[in-house]
């Protein structure tokens, strides 16, 4: 194992045991019962909602790739591409951004189609480049439309949750430009980058968000509707806990996505909250993981019995 990656795996380690310790500080008292019943109150409907929202958010995740092999001016068969992407996100979302979940998938599935390792190479930036660009449009917007919000994560002022959306927004915004006016591309030692086609940077700015909106959508479907802070804030709140997850490192964000969610929405019993993300980690991290196995599985064996024809 690298040092880098060993680093990377104490760090995930240690985040995972400090939101251990602050989330059992604050379920302590919930009894499973309690839980239970939060579970059971989640209505059929409300059921079908989220996992449509998991759907979309996978389907979103699946556009990521598209939009960059249409970058690349490859041609790859849309069924192939979301079943890559499926098992990509899959199992980052859960083992963690590693390069074994990640870079070596995606490696191993476009190989097979003909991308060079460049190519993929610039794939996997450009897929990153396009969660990045939709988490700064989605928190810019939340940050702008809602600047009281910010009071749930941060003890700040409207006025400067207002700022950094503002900022946030004119970053997307100047990336938007140097992709209309054919900025030069930027040299990041041995990587080059140029600005994707106007076209491609739409499509970014679609799929982003959207993903993230899907999401979020997973938790706000499996709320109570009786004290529901709403959409908007749910996204905020998701935003904020998805990117200190990301940053901890810690696989599928364990804890810290309960914890966040907990201090910021006082307003909601805890064991509704905890049943909202119990339904969320459900949907879009263990169900798809699982499936994800059979996928790898059965591409391995399809690529073993054309090596032995």
């Amino acid at each position: 194992m690298k040092r880098a990656d060993l680093i990377w795996t104490l760090i995930g380690l240690g985040a995972v045991l400090l939101s251990g310790y602050l989330l059992y500080h604050e379920v302590r008292n919930i009894s499973f019962a309690e839980l239970a019943d939060s579970l059971q109150a989640i209505t059929r409907h409300n059921w079908l909602l989220a996992a449509g929202a998991t759907l979309g958010a996978y389907s979103a995740l699946a556009w990521y790739d598209r939009i960059a092999i249409a970058h690349l001016g490859k041609k790859i068969p849309w069924r192939f591409i979301a079943l890559c992407s499926f098992t990509t996100y899959a199992l980052a979302h859960n083992i963690g951004a590693s390069m074994f979940s990640g870079a070596l998938v995606r490696y191993r599935a476009y190989r097979s189609k003909g991308l060079t390792p460049h190519e993929i190479g610039v794939l996997i930036v450009f897929c990153s480049f396009t969660f990045v660009l939709g988490t700064l449009l989605a928190s810019g917007c939340v940050l702008v439309l809602q600047p009281e919000l910010i009071h749930r994560v941060a003890k700040v002022t409207p006025l400067f949750s207002v700022v950094i959306g503002a900022l946030l927004l004119l970053l997307v915004g100047l990336y938007v430009l140097g992709s209309w006016r054919h900025f030069k591309p930027w040299t990041l030692g041995k990587l080059h980058v140029e600005y994707p086609r106007l076209g491609i940077v739409v499509r970014q700015l679609l799929a982003g968000p959207l993903e993230l909106m899907c999401a979020a959508a997973i938790i706000y479907f499996a709320l109570p509707a009786e004290h529901n802070p709403g959409f908007l804030v749910v996204l905020g709140v998701f935003l904020a806990s998805f990117s200190l997850a990301l940053l901890s490192h810690a696989p599928g964000g364990l804890g810290v996505l309960e914890v966040t969610f907990l201090a910021a929405m006082p307003e909601l019993p805890a064991a509704d909250v905890l049943a909202a993300l119990i339904v969320f980690r459900g949907f879009y991290l263990l169900l798809p993981f699982a499936l994800s196995l059979f996928v790898v599985l059965g591409f391995e064996w399809t690529q073993w019995k054309s090596r032995r024809d």
